[in-house]
């Protein structure tokens, strides 16, 4: 695989797809990533945006991977509970929340957003006013932690987000109606589209509707592949991309650098930690 950079008069041009959301754990997807990273794959993947379910993994994972794979941490609305064996779950509250601040405190250099992060009322998870009102001011708070360390909220849930006043947001596998993610577009907002779109009239229906200036790639691996209940890899990342050329009627090159530079607009870090790698050993042109 060989990835480039090229810095030109106009900026910055960069060659390859970025995964804005996955949840890859350490051991689950390592022969997998050591392929991309090491450049053993045909696909041209240029960066992922991990989404951290557990923050002791976040240390020794990421800075594996440092340059390829860029975490995002925050508290899901909805929180596994040992023993992982019986998937247990319970509503997130503030004390949830409480205990991740120092690690983001920690790491706030090295995160490119705050998330996942959202409201989830299923009724399996939600039993009462109280459980919401307490996903709610897990919200609340997170959004204003991104405010102050200023990074873009990874959401999955968008009617929450617009409420928030948040400038910047990437509404993860949106699932919700074209006029309300009209909304989000008015706002700024990004929109991240898998590859269950194949499957998916929603989201057919949503990138239709959507300006390819608001959508970026991800895969949501595990979950979220073009098969029901086949665990979802990085690599297909570029069905989102295929679908989305087909539907918008532009070519695959399109859509993958409209969708690159879209997701470096809304994580301007992850744009510098790129550069800053790829102008090790240039000023005009690297490849690694």
């Amino acid at each position: 695989m060989r990835r480039s950079l090229f810095i030109q008069e106009t900026g910055l041009h960069m060659q390859g797809y970025v995964d804005c959301h996955c949840h890859i754990s350490a051991g689950d997807f390592d022969k997998v990533l050591l392929s991309f990273h090491r450049g053993n794959s045909c696909l041209n993947l240029l960066n992922m945006l991990r989404v951290l379910l557990q923050m002791t993994s976040f240390s020794p994972f990421c800075f594996r991977f440092s340059g390829f794979v860029f975490p995002c941490l925050g508290v899901h609305p909805v929180q596994e509970v040992p023993p992982h064996q019986q998937r247990v779950f319970i509503v997130s509250v503030l004390q949830d929340l409480d205990a991740a601040i120092p690690v983001i405190e920690k790491y706030k250099d090295e995160l490119v957003a705050i998330g996942e992060v959202g409201l989830d009322f299923t009724p399996r998870f939600v039993s009462s006013e109280s459980d919401k009102e307490n996903q709610r001011q897990v919200l609340i708070r997170q959004a204003q932690i991104a405010k102050e360390l200023d990074l873009p909220l990874e959401v999955s849930c968008s009617s929450s987000t617009l409420s928030l006043g948040v400038e910047k947001a990437l509404l993860h596998a949106f699932d919700g109606k074209p006029s309300v993610a009209m909304e989000g577009v008015k706002a700024g907002y990004f929109f991240s589209i898998p590859p269950s779109i194949i499957r998916s009239e929603q989201k057919q229906k949503l990138v239709k509707q959507l300006p390819l200036e608001n959508i970026c790639l991800e895969t949501d691996s595990p979950a979220l592949g073009p098969e029901k209940q086949v665990r979802n890899e990085p690599i297909n990342i570029r069905i989102s991309a295929e679908y989305i050329s087909t539907i918008k009627g532009v070519s695959l090159e399109t859509v993958m650098e409209v969708t690159t530079q879209n997701a470096l607009r809304l994580f301007p870090k992850l744009k510098s930690l790129v550069v800053a790698k790829g102008l090790a050993g240039s000023s005009k042109r690297t490849s690694w």
